[in-house]
C-alpha cells in the first residue's frame, strides 16, 4: 500500500481527526519497509498517545502490523491448538506449566514467547536456564514439535509482524509503551499471526503488572476481544490477579525448579490454580467438556505425571537436558550464596509491592534493564507466603539467590521492604477478576 506523504497522516491525529484504515496501513507498512523514518514515526506513537486511537483505527494498526511480515498458519496440526499469552508480572511461570498440561489433554500450544524486561520475568529466559536448550526454532521444526509432542515454546523469527517489533522499540524510547490501544494492538498482531484455534489472554492487575489497577487491565481486556471478535477469531480474555508475586520463585533455573515440583504434582497454590483455570477454558472451548470434567482431567494430568512427561519431551526435543524434569537441582545452574528471607515479627501479610520483588531480582542478575543484556540464569528470590497467610517472628519466607554475599543481604533487605504487615487477619486476594469476549 503506497502513502502519499505520511506528514499527513501524522498531523491529522496530532489534530484529533480519526484516521481512516488504508491511512492507518499505509503509514505502518511505509514504516516497516524503512520508507518512513524513525523521528516522524515517533511523533505517530505520541500523536496516538495524546489522542487515542478508536476501534476501527486500532484494528487497523493490527492489520497492518500482521501483514508487515509472514504468518504461521499451523495447518500441519491435527490437534486443537490454543495459544495462552499473558501480559507479563512478577513469578508468572504460567506458560511453562500450561504448555505440557494442555499437551498431556489432547490439545496443541504452538508458544511464541519473549524476555523478560524490567520488573517481569520472560519465559525463553526462564527455559534457557535449561542446559543446552534452543528456543530459536525455524518455523517448519516448530510445526513439526507442536504435532509429535503437542506443545513447543519458541522465540518469534524476525519476519513475524516486524513492524511491531519497530513499533515497540520505538514506544519504549518515546514514553507511549502505556497506551491501550498501542498494547493491545502489540499483543495481538501477534497472536493473530499464528493460526490457533482459540486464543486465551491473561491481563494482569496489580502491583506487579503493568496494567496497576483491575479498571485499567479491563480496558486492555474488552480491547484485545474486539480485536479478535473483528478478526473472526475465537478468544477468552481474563484478568486475573498480580497484586503478589503469582508463584514463589523470581528468576530463572528458580521458576523451572517450580515448574517441575507442580508438574509432578508436589505443589498448590495460585500458580497451579491459574495454570487449571486456562486448562479448563482450553478444554471447554475447544473439547466441549463441561468445567467439572475438564478441572477433574486437568488435575489428574498434573498428579499423575502426564503433564511432567510432556515437559520432559518438550525439553529434548528443543536441545535441552531432559534429566531437568527428574533432578532439576541437579540439572540446572545454582548460586553460590543462598541467605534466607525471615519475617521480622508475628504477622498477616497484608501487602505485597511486587514490583519491588521483581526488580530486587532483576537486580541480582535475573532480568535486563535494556533489551539485550545479558541474564544470569541462577540468581533470584523465592518469596513463599501469599497475601492473607498468617507468620511467626523468624519464620523462613524464602530465600536470595546471589553471586555474593552483599548482593544476597540487599536483596533481603529490598524484598522485606516490600511487604506490608497486619496483627488482624487479612482477606485472600481473588485470583480472576473477570472473564470477556
Amino acid at each position: 500500500m503506497s502513502l502519499a506523504d505520511p506528514r499527513d497522516v501524522v498531523a491529522a491525529k496530532r489534530d484529533g481527526r480519526t484516521l481512516a484504515p488504508e491511512e492507518v496501513e499505509g503509514f505502518v507498512l511505509a514504516y516497516a519497509r524503512d520508507e518512513v523514518p524513525d523521528y516522524l514515526a515517533a511523533a505517530f506513537l505520541m500523536a496516538c498517545y495524546v489522542r487515542g486511537l478508536d476501534a476501527g483505527e486500532t484494528l487497523a494498526l493490527t492489520r497492518a502490523m500482521v501483514a508487515s511480515g509472514r504468518t504461521l498458519p499451523l495447518e500441519g496440526i491435527s490437534r486443537p491448538k490454543v495459544d495462552k499469552h499473558s501480559t507479563g508480572g512478577v513469578a508468572d511461570g504460567v506458560t511453562l506449566v500450561f504448555a505440557p498440561l494442555a499437551a498431556a489433554l489432547g490439545l496443541a500450544v504452538a508458544k511464541l514467547s519473549g524476555r523478560g524486561l524490567g520488573h517481569t520475568g520472560g519465559t525463553l529466559d526462564k527455559l534457557e536456564a535449561i542446559p543446552g536448550l534452543r528456543t530459536d526454532l525455524e518455523p517448519d521444526a516448530f510445526e513439526r514439535q507442536v504435532e509429535e509432542i503437542g506443545c513447543a515454546v519458541a522465540a518469534p523469527t524476525a519476519d513475524l509482524v516486524p513492524a511491531d517489533g519497530k513499533l515497540y522499540a520505538l514506544r519504549d524510547a518515546t514514553a507511549t509503551v502505556p497506551a491501550i490501544p498501542l498494547i493491545a494492538s502489540s499483543v495481538m498482531s501477534k497472536k493473530l499471526a499464528v493460526g490457533t484455534d482459540l486464543i486465551l489472554l491473561d491481563v494482569k492487575a496489580g502491583s506487579g503488572a503493568f496494567m496497576k489497577t483491575v479498571e485499567d487491565a479491563v480496558e486492555l481486556a474488552r480491547a484485545s476481544a474486539a480485536l479478535a471478535r473483528d478478526w473472526g477469531r475465537a478468544c477468552r480474555v481474563a484478568v486475573t490477579d498480580m497484586s503478589q508475586p503469582l508463584g514463589s520463585a523470581v528468576g530463572n533455573a528458580l521458576d523451572v525448579v517450580e515448574t517441575v515440583a507442580l508438574l509432578r504434582g508436589q505443589e498448590r497454590g495460585r500458580l497451579r490454580d491459574a495454570a487449571l483455570v486456562f486448562a479448563v477454558e482450553a478444554q471447554v472451548r475447544l473439547l466441549d467438556l463441561d468445567a467439572t470434567e475438564a478441572l477433574a482431567r486437568a488435575e489428574r494430568a498434573l498428579d499423575s505425571g502426564e503433564a511432567l512427561d510432556a515437559f520432559r519431551r518438550m525439553v529434548q526435543a528443543q536441545g535441552g537436558d531432559p534429566r531437568v524434569a527428574d533432578d532439576p537441582m541437579g540439572v540446572l545452574p545454582q548460586a553460590p550464596v543462598v541467605r534466607p528471607i525471615l519475617a521480622p515479627d508475628d504477622g498477616h501479610l497484608a501487602a505485597v509491592e511486587a514490583e519491588t520483588i521483581g526488580r530486587a531480582s532483576a537486580d541480582l542478575g535475573a532480568g535486563r534493564k535494556r533489551r539485550g543484556d545479558p541474564v544470569d540464569p541462577a540468581v533470584g528470590i523465592v518469596f513463599r507466603p501469599k497475601i492473607g497467610d498468617h507468620v511467626r517472628a523468624g519464620q523462613e519466607l524464602g530465600e536470595v539467590h546471589a553471586r555474593e554475599d552483599e548482593a544476597a543481604v540487599v536483596g533481603v533487605e529490598r524484598t522485606l521492604a516490600a511487604l506490608t504487615w497486619s496483627p488482624s487477619p487479612v482477606g485472600v486476594v481473588p485470583l480472576v477478576h473477570g472473564w470477556f469476549d
